[in-house]
C-alpha cells in the first residue's frame, strides 16, 4: 500500500511542474522572443520482488516481478522552434530567424538574447534599454570613417558625428554621340568673361567707362600693363608679349580696340554687359580661348575665366552636373562636347562652372582627342598624351587647384561613351562629391551591418551588430529578462555575423514573437490536471483501503 502512496504523490508533484510550466508559458505568450519550455516525464526506479529466472530442460523461463514507485521529471528543454517575426516600424528593432544570439555585454561578461528590442542611449550607444547593456559589434567596419574605436566592441550610433565634406574628383559620363547627326546651322563659337565690370557701386560698365572708375580696381591708377594669352580658332597661340600699356586714362574701348587690332586673328572683341565677348568671325569647331591679367598700380581684377557661352561646332552635345568643392559648396559644372574635323574624334571642353572661381587655366579645360572606333563606335580612349582632368582652382582655397577626372569609359568596350549614328545623348550621370552632413536615420540590413543616412544624402555602414552561436542551444542557462549565458552542455559561444557561418538572418525593424501556443498550453493544462486528479484519486483509495484494514479489528 505504501507503494500507491508513494507513487501518487510523485505524480502529484510531477504534475504540478506540469502545470508550472504550462502557466509559465501562458504568462510569457506575449514576451518577445520567448521561448517555450516542455516538461518529460519518466518511471523512477522500480523494486525487484522477484527476479527472472531461465528455462531448463523440464520448465520455462519466468519474467521478473516487479512493483514501480511512482514517476518522476526527467527533463525541462526550451522549444526552440522560431517564433513570428513582425514588423514594428522602429528601425532599431532586430528579429532573428534562424540560429543566432544577439551579444550584450554587461559591463562584466557578453550575455546572450534573442530579444532584440535596442535604442541608443545619451552617450550614443546601442543598447537594451530595460538594461542598459550594450549591443556588441564584430569585425571593424565603421573604424575607418571614425564611427567606431579600434578596440572597442561596444556598438557606437554617431549622431552628433558630422561628416565632413568631399570634394569632387571624378564624374562619370556614359551616352552616345552621334556620328552623323549636325546641327542646320553649324555653331559659331562665343568666349564671354565670367566677370561683368561695374562703376558706381553696381552700375553696368562701357567701353567708355575708364579702368580707374571700374569697381573692380583698387588704387590709384599712374601706369599699369595687361596681358593677353590664348588660342585663336585653329588652336594657334596668340604670339608672346601681347600687352596694353594703361595709364589714368585708360578705358574699357581701349581694351576691346586692343584686342581687335593686336591680338585676335579669326575673332572680334566686344563689350556687352560689361562682359568682354570674343565672338569667331566664321563658325564651325573651334579652340578659341583667351585670359587677361594685371600687373601695376593698384589691383584689377581680372576674370577667373572666360566661359563658352557658344560652343561651336556642327554637333555639340552640352552635359551638366552638380560638383562639390572642398568645403562642401555646390558648383554646377558644364561642358560640351564637340565633334572634330577629324573623323571619329571628340573634345570634351568644360563651358562654366557657378560659384566664386578663382582661376581655370586654358590648358586645364578642354579633353582633347577622344577616339572611337570607327567599325563598332566603341571607345578606343584619348589621341596624344591628353589626360582626362579639369582642373579648377576655387576662391576659398587659391593654393589647392582641384583635379576633376572625367570617366569616359573602358577602352574597347560600351560601358561609357560610345558613338552611334542617330541622336547624342551622353550625361553627366554621376560624381563621388558631396557636402558635409550629420547622421539623420539608421537602418540594419539581412546582415547585421548598421546602415547610417546622413543629412546630405551619403549613406555608410557604421558597424556590424555581432552574433553568437552555440552547439547546443537548448543547454544554455537562462538568467531572466530574456537573457542566456553559456552552460557546461551549451558549448561556448561562436562569434560571427548574421547570414555567415551558419548564422540566420537579421531583420531590421521588426521582433520576433513568443513561440508560446495558447492552445498547446491549454491542452497541456488540461492533460495536467488529470493527471493530478488522478494521483489524488489513487492516495484517497489507498487510504481508504487502509481505514478498512484498522477496522478489522475494531
Amino acid at each position: 500500500m505504501s507503494f500507491a502512496l508513494s507513487a501518487g504523490v510523485s505524480g502529484l508533484q510531477a504534475h504540478q511542474k506540469m502545470l508550472d510550466i504550462a502557466g509559465n508559458n501562458l504568462s510569457n505568450v506575449n514576451t518577445t522572443a520567448f521561448k517555450a519550455s516542455r516538461i518529460t516525464f519518466s518511471e523512477l526506479l522500480s523494486e525487484t520482488i522477484k527476479k527472472a529466472s531461465q528455462p531448463t530442460s523440464g520448465v520455462g523461463g519466468t519474467n521478473p516481478q516487479q512493483m514501480g514507485s511512482g514517476v518522476g521529471v526527467s527533463g525541462i528543454s526550451p522549444i526552440m522552434t522560431q517564433g513570428n517575426i513582425v514588423n514594428t516600424g522602429n528601425p532599431l528593432d532586430l528579429a532573428m530567424e534562424g540560429e543566432g544570439y544577439f551579444v550584450l555585454s554587461d559591463g562584466e561578461q557578453n550575455i546572450y538574447t534573442r530579444a532584440g528590442s535596442f535604442a541608443v542611449d545619451s552617450d550614443s550607444n546601442l543598447v537594451d534599454p530595460a538594461t542598459g547593456y550594450h549591443v556588441q559589434r564584430i569585425g571593424s567596419e565603421g573604424e575607418i570613417d571614425g564611427f567606431q574605436t579600434a578596440g572597442v566592441s561596444d556598438v557606437h550610433i554617431p549622431f552628433d558625428v558630422a561628416m565632413p565634406a568631399k570634394a569632387t574628383s571624378e564624374i562619370v559620363v556614359s551616352g552616345n554621340l552621334s556620328s552623323d547627326a549636325t546641327f542646320s546651322t553649324t555653331r559659331t563659337q562665343v568666349v564671354t568673361s565670367n566677370l561683368a565690370y561695374t562703376y558706381g557701386n553696381g552700375t553696368t560698365a562701357s567701353e567708355d567707362t575708364e579702368i580707374a572708375q571700374l569697381d573692380q580696381y583698387n588704387g590709384t591708377l599712374t601706369s599699369g600693363t595687361i596681358t593677353f594669352s590664348g588660342y585663336d580658332k585653329d588652336g594657334t597661340a596668340f604670339d608672346s608679349g601681347l600687352t596694353l600699356a594703361i595709364d589714368e586714362d585708360t578705358t574699357l574701348g581701349d581694351i576691346i580696340n586692343h584686342l581687335n587690332t593686336n591680338v585676335l586673328d579669326g575673332s572680334t572683341a566686344s563689350l556687352v554687359n560689361g562682359e568682354i565677348r570674343i565672338t569667331d568671325d566664321t563658325s564651325g569647331y573651334s579652340k578659341t580661348d583667351i585670359t587677361m591679367s594685371y600687373s601695376g598700380d593698384g589691383t584689377l581684377e581680372s576674370p577667373a575665366y572666360f566661359e563658352l557661352s557658344t560652343v561651336g561646332g556642327e554637333e555639340v552635345k552640352s552635359v551638366n552636373i552638380t560638383a562639390y568643392d572642398s568645403q562642401g559648396g555646390k558648383h554646377v559644372i558644364s561642358g560640351a562636347f564637340v565633334r572634330t574635323y577629324v573623323p571619329n574624334t571628340w573634345d570634351l571642353v568644360l563651358s562654366s562652372v557657378t560659384g566664386n572661381v578663382s582661376e581655370i587655366t586654358m590648358e586645364n579645360r578642354r579633353i582633347e582627342g577622344i577616339t572611337f572606333n570607327s567599325g563598332d563606335g566603341s571607345y578606343i580612349g584619348l589621341a596624344g598624351s591628353d589626360t582626362s582632368d579639369f582642373v579648377i582652382t576655387f576662391a576659398h582655397d587659391t593654393s589647392t587647384p582641384q583635379t576633376i577626372d572625367v570617366n569616359l569609359g573602358t577602352s574597347g568596350k560600351l560601358d561609357g561613351l560610345t558613338q552611334f549614328a542617330g541622336n547624342s545623348t551622353a550625361v553627366a550621370k554621376e560624381q563621388d562629391g558631396y557636402e558635409a552632413g550629420r547622421l539623420s536615420t539608421v537602418s540594419v540590413n539581412n546582415e547585421g551591418i548598421v546602415i547610417g543616412a546622413f543629412s546630405n544624402g551619403i549613406k555608410r555602414n557604421i558597424a556590424t551588430v555581432q552574433i553568437a552561436l552555440f552547439q547546443n542551444s537548448m543547454g544554455l542557462e537562462s538568467i531572466g529578462s530574456g537573457y542566456f549565458v553559456p552552460s557546461a552542455n551549451s558549448g561556448e559561444a561562436i562569434s560571427t555575423q548574421a547570414m555567415t557561418g551558419g548564422a540566420g538572418t537579421i531583420h531590421g525593424g521588426a521582433l520576433e514573437k513568443s513561440n508560446a501556443d495558447v492552445a498547446t498550453e491549454f491542452v497541456n493544462m488540461i492533460q495536467a490536471q488529470n493527471g493530478f486528479q488522478a494521483n489524488a484519486r489513487s492516495i484517497t483509495v489507498a487510504n481508504d483501503i487502509l481505514k478498512e484494514l484498522t477496522n478489522l479489528i475494531r
